[in-house]
């Protein structure tokens, strides 16, 4: 028996650079695959809806809510692909509403807390914790960071352009 061996370590090659460089690549293209068919159809309808009334009467019913956070109703699709699919679909979804800075900005924020729900849940709850109860603290946790930017977003704004405010460019 080998020393490897006898280490619990099994005697076999390492692979060369060559390898591991087309082993690197072809799982790079298979990840990549997977995402380009999800997030380039779920762009091109969003576009496609934005040309149509009904991405303005849902950004409607979801605009009281999504105002909380400064962002318009149209966000809400963008949290529904993040929290059902994943991130790479919200940014698909976002792409084409063409957000501020700092829409976008919150729009990362809440997401990256809250994503990918209904998976991550599943797993949470496969290893013995509560799925359910984590799900939900993240949710909230994803509003409070969410409006904890919004006012923070004001705040600056005031008193950046309070009467404390450096002059601008004349």
């Amino acid at each position: 028996m080998s020393e490897p061996e006898a280490a619990g370590v099994p005697d076999t090659p390492v692979p060369g650079i060559p390898e591991r460089i087309r082993t690197g690549l072809s799982a790079g293209v298979r990840t990549s695959r997977k995402i380009i068919k999800v997030t380039v159809p779920l762009y091109v309808g969003v576009a496609l809806l934005k040309e149509t009334p009904v991405l303005d009467r849902l950004g409607h019913l979801f605009g009281p809510v999504m105002g909380l956070f400064g962002l318009p109703g149209e966000a809400a699709f963008a949290f529904v692909a993040a929290f059902l699919i994943n991130i790479y679909a919200a940014i698909a979804v976002i792409a084409p509403l063409h957000l501020t800075p700092f829409q976008v900005t919150q729009c990362g924020l809440m997401m990256g807390v809250a994503h990918n729900l209904v998976v991550e849940g599943g797993v949470l709850s496969s290893t013995g914790a509560r799925g359910g109860v984590l799900t939900l603290c993240r949710i909230l946790v994803c509003c409070a960071g969410g409006l904890l930017l919004r006012g923070m977003w004001h705040l600056w704004h005031a008193v950046a352009s309070g009467p404390l405010a450096f002059p601008g460019p004349s």
